[in-house]
């Protein structure tokens, strides 16, 4: 069954980028789309056996051998635990639905046999990742989605900004990708294998010892988490690596939805809670951990304030979303990171998806302040998406309410060195979240409409293949938090993990987030009060506000609306020397010496010496025997003299 899962993705693949020609556009979108509906329906199985049910061991399944060098031996073979079970739940509901989505929403695309093609390799790749078994498997999935990112991304390749874009998300992620290829490397050398179980069963003997790194030795299990990490900062676009998330969006809108949702930015925090073992042997990394994800927490949601474009404001949401995570994960709360995780997966692709059904109904108008009075026209869109905010918000008892709350209050309970600072910026994040989310909803739903007449006459609802996911992912945005709250954080979750995660004895937190003071269980719902009053008064009671705000605070505006300046910081350090060196190795290396010691150079002086020696073949009799007599007379002299010295 896990087999069929993993590889049914591929085999759409397969036949729709292989054989799309033949099976024709409609084909590719049913075939693929059904194996991702069977593969999720497998998936929920397994969960429910596996997480659910009566907890056993699941020997790896040993696909066949595939490195042997030396010492290093890897095996080809797909691990099976609740982590597992749990990533392959959210990466296939959410990839299958977005297939189906996209069958309505990709209709005029005259690429749609690539487009599903592309997306079911996405799908691969993250089910190779999370289903690994060892270091170097995971980070054949990690690169494939950083691969089908490339590719998805890029899509719309006659765009330049698409282009652009694609590029930006592959050269950044190469950045953290090189540090978490030297912390495999690091394990090797510490353990002399990648396989988990080896690792795992050996870190404790680790711990305390030092590796030679740079210049110094160093606590080796800090070095090897801090540059895990570095790739996990790379492919969930945590603070510094962050830059290439929002412009992600110049994809296709379910692109935006698989990317954010359910594959690519979780990794990062799967890879994390896969290599708890790891991770709760150097208290610096988790404090690290910590430290970046509620800085990334209060960065993006800060700059989601004041985004005009529809699906950037949720993609620094999500930018934001993945920082709470990494807060849970810092202070030892693993189980509570990937509840967040799960829930998000819902509420996150309902949000996506209901956008791409804004998008799709106002002419393929992304900007909030071109949109306004849509409530009537497209009254089930405009349910979808309120459901959305409010689990995004954390409103009672909705999806988020459950996971966030518990990030929260973990973070009050955490025990190192960043738990005070992170539980004070992920309050002021839930009340920046509750903001932007309401000001989204206000601006694109509510007021006079601000979008040309003729756009105006032609809004129309969704055909039902895009409404049906929104209907699902409605329904797991409302309910996903509620259902399955006790089994990832309540008090019997390590029965539900089954060691799938690992806490190191002392490591206490679960226990602690369940006797927080009030005030700290309250105050996620005080925040999201309060910032959908603000909202409320700025978008719906005063719309004069924001712009007299905005005039009377122009330096923070313009800070905020140009993302705390980060890609022209970057253009100034890394974008422009690259191409000043580039364009000197091209000018003056490639240029003067190479071409200038060769083409341009030694070939250059043979050919004129060819052009002086060619001429001495004039075609003249008088002036070939001119020259025997020249040769005559030369060799005479020539013996005359060698002779007379003999």
């Amino acid at each position: 069954m896990l087999t069929a899962i993993v590889f049914l993705p591929l085999l759409g693949c397969l036949v729709a980028g292989l054989l799309g020609r033949v099976v024709g556009h409609r084909g590719a979108e049913v075939i693929t789309s059904t194996f991702l509906v069977i593969a999720a329906a497998l998936s929920w199985i397994v969960f429910m056996q596996v997480g659910l049910g009566e907890k056993v061991h699941h020997p790896a399944i040993v696909l066949f051998p595939w490195i042997e060098s030396g010492t290093l031996d890897v095996q080809w073979s797909l691990r099976l635990d609740t982590l597992t079970a749990v990533m392959l739940v959210v990466v296939t509901t959410v990839s299958s639905l977005v297939h189906v989505y996209s069958i309505g929403y990709m209709h005029h695309d005259p690429h749609r046999a690539r487009f599903f093609a592309y997306l079911s390799l996405f799908t691969f790749a993250m089910l190779m990742l999370v289903t690994a078994d060892n270091l170097v498997q995971l980070f054949f999935g990690w690169e494939g989605v950083g691969l089908a990112s490339y590719l998805l991304i890029g899509f719309w390749y006659k765009k330049p900004s698409a282009n652009a874009a694609a590029i930006k998300a592959f050269i950044v992620n190469r950045v953290g990708d090189f540090g978490f290829a030297l912390g495999i490397f690091a394990v090797f050398v510490m353990f002399g294998t990648v396989e988990f179980d080896t690792i795992f069963a050996n870190a404790a003997s680790a711990e305390h010892t030092t590796i030679h790194f740079l210049w110094r030795e160093w606590d080796a299990m800090t070095v090897i988490c801090l540059l895990l990490f570095m790739g996990a900062m790379g492919k969930s676009a945590q603070f510094l690596l962050h830059t290439w998330l929002p412009d992600a969006m110049e994809g296709p809108t379910p692109v935006s939805a698989l990317i954010h949702a359910a594959t690519m930015v979780t990794a990062g925090v799967f890879m994390v809670a896969r290599l708890s073992p790891l991770f709760e042997l150097s208290h610096t990394a988790l404090t690290v951990v910590t430290l970046v994800g509620a800085i990334t927490a209060f960065f993006a949601a800060s700059v989601g304030l004041v985004q005009n474009d529809i699906k950037r404001v949720i993609a620094y949401s999500t930018c934001s979303q993945l920082g709470y995570m990494f807060v849970a994960l810092g202070v030892g709360a693993y189980g509570v990171g990937i509840f967040h995780l799960f829930t998000h997966a819902f509420f996150k692709a309902l949000l996506f998806l209901g956008a791409g059904s804004v998008i799709h109904a106002v002419s393929d108008e992304q900007d909030m302040r071109r949109m306004g009075g849509l409530w009537r026209l497209i009254p089930k869109t405009y349910a979808m998406m309120l459901i959305g905010t409010l689990a995004l918000t954390g409103f009672p008892l909705t999806a988020g309410y459950f996971s966030k709350d518990a990030i929260v209050e973990a973070a009050f309970a955490g025990e190192n060195a960043a738990a005070g600072f992170a539980f004070a910026m992920t309050v002021i994040a839930a009340v920046f979240t509750s903001f932007y989310s309401w000001r989204l909803v206000f601006m694109t739903f509510h007021g006079r409409p601000r979008a040309s007449q003729e756009t105006m006459s032609h809004v129309h609802e969704s055909p039902l293949v895009m409404l049906v996911p929104l209907f699902v992912l409605a329904a797991g945005a409302l309910l996903a938090g509620f259902v399955f709250k006790d089994y990832f954080i309540g008090h019997d979750h390590e029965h539900f993990w089954h060691g799938a995660v690992f806490m190191a004895e002392g490591n206490e937190i679960m226990e602690a987030l369940h006797h927080v003071p009030a005030w700290v269980i309250y105050s996620p719902m005080v925040a999201m009060i309060l910032g959908f009053v603000m909202s409320y008064i700025f978008y719906i009671a005063k719309p004069s506000l924001p712009g007299s705000l905005a005039a009377r605070h122009e330096l923070l505006y313009r800070f905020l609306l140009n993302k705390w300046y980060f890609d022209e910081i970057y253009d100034v350090l890394f974008v422009r020397p690259a191409k000043w060196l580039g364009r000197f190795l091209w000018k003056r290396g490639d240029g003067m010496v190479i071409d200038g010691f060769g083409p341009d150079g030694i070939a250059a002086r043979v050919a004129d010496v060819t052009a002086r020696v060619v001429r001495l073949q004039s075609g003249y009799l008088y002036h070939y025997a001119f020259a025997m007599l020249i040769g005559v007379a030369a060799l005479i002299t020539w013996y005359m003299f060698a002779g007379s010295a003999h």
